[in-house]
């Protein structure tokens, strides 16, 4: 990773469909607006949040924005880490 010094911040996030975005599947994860981070950036973390809850649960997370050499910006979580789910779409009214 090549953002050693950046440290690791709670942040929201969401889980979303894209279909045909060639990457991992179509669910993805995205953190929700208002954090200070671009909407679009992706997310690299536990793949239980995509594939074990339903689309448009939010997490809470502790991520670090990093970059690969020649890369765009991500926010990375380590799998292991622990993570709160906040809300289920069924929870939203």
């Amino acid at each position: 990773m090549a953002k050693p010094d950046e440290p690791y911040k709670e942040v929201i996030v969401e889980s979303f469909r894209i279909s045909g975005s060639g990457l991992h599947g179509d669910v993805h994860i995205r953190p929700i607006a208002g954090q200070g981070y671009v909407r679009g950036i992706r997310v690299e973390c536990y793949k239980k949040l995509s594939k074990d809850y339903p689309v448009g649960t939010r997490f809470k997370i502790r991520a670090k924005l990093t970059d690969k050499e020649g890369g765009s910006e991500f926010l990375y979580s380590y799998f292991g880490r622990k993570f709160e789910v906040l809300t289920k779409p069924q929870d939203a009214t």
